[in-house]
C-alpha cells in the first residue's frame, strides 16, 4: 500500500500541495529521552506513570485510524509494532528515533538539559534498517565551536552511514536550552541560518526530507519557508502540552506561514482523546474550522465519548504559549 507520506511529500516538491496535503505525525519516541514517565501521567493521579503496554495500545489505535502519515517511535518499540504487521496494510509510516542527544534526556532528578546538547546513539542502523526506511536525527546548535563541530561530524559521520543503505531521515533541530550567549529574541535568526548553513554542503541525495523544528513566530517560520521552497520542508515540533486551543493555533500557524509537516508528542499523547484532537487539527489545517470553533466541538465531541475534559472550555480556548501571540490575524484575542 503507498504511503501517504510520501504521496504528500511528492506533491509538495512539485508544488501541488494543498492543505489536505499537511503530514501530521504521531511522535512516541519519548522512552528515548524519559524514564518512567514517558508515556505520560495518570488521568486520576498525576503522580503516577501510565504503563507502558497502554503507550504501545496508543500508538496501534492511531495507526489503525490513518489519521497521520508517520508514527515516530523508539526503536525498541518499532521492532515491536512492525513485528505486529500493523504497518503492513496501512497508509502509515513507521519511523524510529535515530539518535537521542543530551539534551533529551529527561530523567527525574537529572541535570543533563543545563548543559550543552551532546551528540549520542544508541541505535544500530543496521539493526533499524531490516525494520523501517525513516527515521530522525536530532542536532542542537549551541554557539560553542568545539560542540557544534562535535554535533556536526555526528550529522557527517550519520549520512555516510546512511549512504550505504535505503535508509531516509528527517532533521530535528532544537532552539537549544541554555543561555548561548544570543539574546532570546534573535536564537530564531541563529537556528535558521544554522540550519541552512550544515545542510548547503550535503546532495540531494543526502539531504533530509524535510525539518523538524520549534515554531518561533511567523517571521522565522516564513523567512525559511521561503529559502528554497519544494528543497527545504520545514516541520514543527509540539512542545509541550498547552492548551487545547495551543494546539489548534499551532498548526493553524504554522500552515499559515510555509510549515508542511507537524510532529507532535504530548499535545496528542496527553489530550483526553487523542484521535479526536487529531481529527480536529485537520480541521483546522484544512480551513474547516478556526481554531476558537474547534475547541468548543472538541469539548462536545468529549462530551459525547463520556470523557471529562482536563480543563473547563472558556479556559482551555485561551492562548498561553506566547510565540502564538505574534499572530496578528486571529479573530479572537484569547490570551492567558
Amino acid at each position: 500500500m503507498e504511503k501517504s507520506l510520501d504521496a504528500k511529500l511528492d506533491k509538495i516538491r512539485k508544488g501541488n500541495y494543498s492543505k489536505k496535503d499537511f503530514i501530521i505525525a504521531d511522535a512516541k519516541d519519548a522512552d528515548m529521552g524519559n524514564g518512567i514517565f514517558a508515556p505520560g501521567t495518570q488521568w486520576k493521579d498525576s503522580s503516577r506513570p501510565r504503563d507502558f503496554p497502554g503507550y504501545l495500545q496508543a500508538m496501534r489505535d492511531m495507526v489503525k485510524s490513518g489519521l497521520v502519515d508517520i508514527m515516530l517511535m523508539s526503536a525498541s518499540s518499532t521492532e515491536k509494532l512492525v513485528k505486529e504487521g500493523i504497518f503492513k496494510d496501512s497508509k502509515v509510516t513507521p519511523a524510529l528515533r535515530y539518535n537521542d542527544t543530551s539534551d533529551i534526556w529527561g530523567m527525574r532528578h537529572s541535570n543533563y538539559k543545563n548543559f550543552p546538547s551532546r551528540n549520542f546513539r544508541t541505535v544500530h542502523l543496521k539493526s533499524a534498517s531490516s525494520l523501517v526506511d525513516l527515521g530522525l536525527y536530532s542536532i542542537t546548535f549551541s554557539n560553542d565551536l568545539r560542540k557544534d563541530l562535535e554535533s556536526l561530524e555526528g550529522l557527517r559521520t550519520f549520512v555516510e552511514e546512511l549512504g550505504n543503505s535505503e535508509m531516509r531521515y528527517f532533521l530535528e533541530v532544537f532552539n537549544p536550552q541554555i543561555d548561548i550567549g544570543i539574546d532570546e529574541e534573535k536564537i530564531p535568526e541563529f537556528v535558521n541560518d544554522s540550519i541552512v548553513r550544515s545542510l548547503a554542503g550535503l546532495t540531494c541525495q543526502e539531504r533530509p526530507l524535510f525539518l523538524k523544528m520549534p515554531f518561533n513566530g511567523p517571521r522565522a517560520m516564513e523567512e525559511l519557508c521561503a529559502y528554497h521552497p519544494g528543497e527545504l520542508i520545514v516541520g514543527v515540533l509540539g512542545g509541550g502540552k498547552g492548551t487545547t486551543m495551543d494546539t489548534f493555533e499551532l498548526v493553524r500557524q504554522s500552515e499559515k506561514y510555509g510549515a508542511r509537516v507537524a510532529l507532535f508528542g504530548r499535545k496528542i499523547n496527553l489530550a483526553e482523546s487523542p484521535l479526536t484532537l487529531v481529527r480536529f487539527m485537520r480541521s483546522v489545517i484544512e480551513g474547516q474550522l478556526g481554531s476558537f470553533e474547534a475547541v468548543g466541538e472538541y469539548h462536545e465531541s468529549l462530551s459525547k465519548e463520556g470523557i471529562s475534559p482536563k480543563l473547563p472550555l472558556e479556559e482551555d480556548q485561551k492562548i498561553t504559549e506566547r510565540v502564538l501571540f505574534e499572530d496578528t490575524s486571529k479573530k479572537h484575542s484569547n490570551f492567558i
